[in-house]
Order: structure tokens, then C-alpha cells, then sequence
């Protein structure tokens, strides 16, 4: 092991497709549309999982979901649901597969009313990265105020497998903040990236 890997943060551990992930994806900030959708509904299928499981299936979760267009989604009927139930590529939980095609709708009907999933999302954290300085694990939170006002207002939008927990870690995921700890060697960078303006 080098210094390079202990120092990083400890829950990545040492599979490659993990320290990969936190390495070029975990903090870095998101403002694409239909990747922070994409995100948002693989958060959701993590419930009760670790997220190593759906990281592993994420390309399989791209195949089956049309690599999550919300318009080709948001119209899956019981068909498509019975045949996303016999996927092996996927967590095949009715209600896990069900909340994806809710949140489609969802971010459909938010499109229609004038506003974009980035711009809805990023609102939370006033459009710019929140900085942390952690030294430990243990006082990185599951879930502050900004991610439980995000939970009530995709709910309110009708989204689901949306709690305050998955959502703190979906904003983790995509920059909204940067949780890497302060010895990790992304943390610069992902402090540099969030001094940028957002694009747009």
C-alpha cells in the first residue's frame, strides 16, 4: 500500500472500481442534468445496499433504463416494470424500480415548469460548492439541513427513495459539498473545481 492510498479517505478502500470512482468522481461537482438524474435515482436503488453494489451495476442500470432519458422513462408501463424484474444487471425491487420511473416524471414536470434539474438542485448550496475541512470520518454527517430541505422539496415533486441520508450522499457524490477529508489527496482538487463558476 503507498502513502498515496492510506491517505486517502477510508471508506473507498482498495477495489480499483471504488478508488477510481473516489478518485475522478466523488466531490467533483455535477451540473449536468441528466447525469445529476442519473445519480439521484442510483442513490435511491443503493437503500439498503452499499453503494459498491450499484457502482458495480451501473452499466447495467444504464442498459436497462436507456441510460436514464427521463422521457423514454417516464412512460415504462407494467411491461417494461415485469421485464426490469427479470434483469440480473439490476436490483430487482418492484418499489426501487418503480421510484425510478416517479422520478423521471418528476424531473419532467419540473423541466416543463421552467426550471432545470441543476438549477433546482444547486439551489440548495446557493450554486456553489460547500467547503469542509474534516480531519476524520467521524465528523462527516449523513445528512445536514441543506440535504433534509432538498429531500421535502423532491418529494414535494414527486420523487421518491429521496430521504435526507440519500440525498446528503447524493450531494456529497456530485460536489454540492466537499467531504473528502482534508488529508486526502482529492481534496484540493475538488476545492479548486468548486471555485470555478458553474457553467451556464
Amino acid at each position: 500500500m503507498t502513502d498515496h492510498d492510506r491517505q486517502r479517505c477510508d471508506w473507498c478502500g482498495t477495489d480499483p472500481l471504488y478508488v477510481a470512482y473516489h478518485d475522478n468522481v466523488w466531490g467533483r461537482p455535477e451540473y449536468d442534468d441528466r447525469a445529476l438524474f442519473e445519480k439521484l435515482c442510483l442513490d435511491g436503488q443503493q437503500a439498503g445496499l452499499s453503494w459498491i453494489t450499484i457502482l458495480r451495476k451501473q452499466d447495467s442500470y444504464r442498459a436497462a433504463y436507456d441510460r436514464f432519458d427521463p422521457a423514454l422513462v417516464a412512460r415504462y408501463d407494467e411491461a417494461k416494470i415485469q421485464q426490469l424484474l427479470q434483469d440480473p444487471g439490476i436490483v430487482r425491487n418492484r418499489l426501487k424500480i418503480e421510484s425510478v420511473i416517479r422520478n423521471a416524471r418528476g424531473y419532467l414536470a419540473l423541466q416543463d415548469s421552467g426550471v432545470s434539474f441543476s438549477e433546482f438542485l444547486w439551489g440548495f448550496v446557493d450554486g456553489r460548492p460547500r467547503q469542509n475541512a474534516w480531519t476524520s470520518m467521524a465528523e462527516v454527517p449523513v445528512t445536514t439541513p441543506e440535504a433534509k430541505a432538498m429531500s421535502d422539496a423532491l418529494r414535494k415533486r414527486g420523487f421518491n427513495f429521496v430521504g435526507p441520508t440519500i440525498v446528503y450522499a447524493f450531494m456529497q457524490a456530485t460536489g454540492m459539498v466537499n467531504d473528502h477529508l482534508v488529508r486526502c489527496p482529492a481534496h484540493e482538487p475538488c476545492r479548486q473545481l468548486g471555485q470555478r463558476p458553474a457553467p451556464g
